[in-house]
């Protein structure tokens, strides 16, 4: 009887046990947990923002370009990411919110306000009809340019990165300097080639 009893209470106590685990184990993540965002810039007027905030001395590809890799670094972009902390603190800091809803939103007024003003979508204005749309929405102060998850509208968002890009310092140094990227020690020696 009590080897009976035993067994009885070395299987309840797994049960029990398999069941209070089951309850308190965390639900699968869900989409905005792994990364994944529900919504995303609209591409359409996010392409006729970059035509009139990025340089026109871009040719067409470099500009559609950057928008792409504008949008896939907002889409990709972790809210509150834990940041580097030097050696020796115990204080973890962690970066800025996403911004992804907000720059959605600022797109979305400037499409409804040149609907108001011009009886047409943003991106089918005049460049300058569209350029002049957009300085009015722009509310970023102060001298410089802030970074793009700093900055207050997505239109100097979208110019930031670009201006953080390795393009941008090739084009502004005249030569392939390619900052942040890997370029192999063979190649220390070599004068950067021109990029004009």
């Amino acid at each position: 009887m009590t080897r009976n009893r035993r067994a009885f209470l070395k299987s309840t106590g797994a049960a029990v046990s398999a069941a209070a685990v089951g309850a308190c184990a965390p639900s699968p993540p869900s989409p905005d947990d792994r990364g994944t965002k529900a919504a995303s810039l609209d591409a359409v007027i996010l392409g006729a923002l970059g035509e009139v905030v990025l340089p026109a001395e871009l040719a067409e590809s470099q500009r559609e370009q950057a928008v792409r890799d504008f949008q896939h670094w907002a889409d990709d972009y972790e809210a509150v990411p834990e940041l580097n902390h030097g050696y020796g603190t115990a204080e973890i800091r962690y970066g800025p919110p996403d911004p992804l809803p907000a720059w959605i939103s600022q797109l979305q007024a400037l499409d409804l306000e040149a609907g108001k003003r011009h009886g047409s979508s943003f991106a089918a204005l005049a460049p300058a009809a569209r350029d002049a749309l957009v300085r009015r929405h722009i509310t970023d102060d102060g001298n410089g340019m802030p970074s793009p998850l700093r900055a207050q509208h997505v239109a100097v968002a979208l110019l930031s990165h670009w201006l953080s890009s390795p393009e941008a310092t090739n084009r502004c140094y005249g030569v392939a300097v390619s900052p942040l990227t890997c370029r192999g020690i063979e190649s220390v020696g070599r004068v950067p080639e021109d990029v004009t």
